[in-house]
């Protein structure tokens, strides 16, 4: 029988909470404190499960490593970051890498290409973070796309072809990440009905807005729906059919 649908709340920036039907509840991308877009009531956890790490970036894993300790969360990421981050003292992580494949919280986490860098600064001077990676992630009837940090990639015809996910999770903000123009063609390589924005609005630098991608797809003559959320208030998914 399908799993109920998670509910989605964005935390500004990439930051992304999910929390399953069966009680767990997952972290994206954990960049809380110092995140202007976060709401304060929203950069604690009373239960947290898993936490995905997409690269190394501060933005990205800014708190991975104090989340992971204060609730023993499973921690994966690509295999050289979760080498490091066990390193410092993360009691659970599982290491993978792109076109990977494991289980946790009863899903299936895939490990998908991104284009983009992946480094963090320690004493002064930058450290390699392992390759850049998004996730698709899937339950029992239900499955999304969280492309983390990424350029315009045509390959994502291929994320479609093996995985079908009708939700994908996409930055927008250009500068670091694809614009919005890029991400409507993304849509049309990824098929998907629904795109949440995500690494927008952040910083003045972070141009893209949800609005810009509207119109895109409208040029594009794409029906994909736009679901622009507001951070700290949970979205779910209409169910399929």
């Amino acid at each position: 029988m399908p799993q109920p649908q998670p509910k989605f709340t964005w935390l500004g920036h990439a930051t992304l909470r999910v929390d399953l039907a069966s009680g767990e509840t997952i972290v994206i991308d954990p960049w809380l404190d110092g995140n202007p877009s976060c709401p304060p009531s929203h950069r604690r956890f009373d239960r947290l499960d898993l936490i995905l790490v997409t690269h190394a970036h501060s933005d990205h894993m800014g708190d991975a490593l104090a989340l992971a300790r204060e609730h023993e969360a499973l921690l994966i990421s690509n295999y050289d970051l979760t080498s490091y981050l066990a390193a410092q003292g993360a009691p659970r992580v599982s290491g993978m890498n792109l076109g990977g494949t494991q289980e946790a919280c009863g899903l299936r986490i895939r490990m998908v290409r991104a284009d983009h860098s992946s480094g963090f600064m320690r004493d002064g001077l930058p450290v390699y973070g392992g390759l850049a990676a998004g996730y698709v992630v899937e339950g029992d009837g239900w499955a999304f796309y969280f492309a983390g940090d990424t350029a315009l990639f045509s390959d994502m015809a291929l994320i479609a072809e093996l995985y079908r996910p009708p939700l994908a999770f996409l930055p927008i903000g250009d500068h670091f990440t694809m614009d919005p123009h890029q991400a409507a063609l993304a849509c049309r390589f990824l098929g998907v009905e629904r795109v949440v924005p995500i690494h927008w609005g952040t910083f003045p630098l972070l141009r893209g807005r949800p609005a810009d991608l509207e119109r895109e797809l409208r040029g594009l003559g794409l029906a994909t729906e736009v679901v622009t959320l507001v951070p700290g208030f949970p979205w779910e998914p209409p169910a399929a059919g």
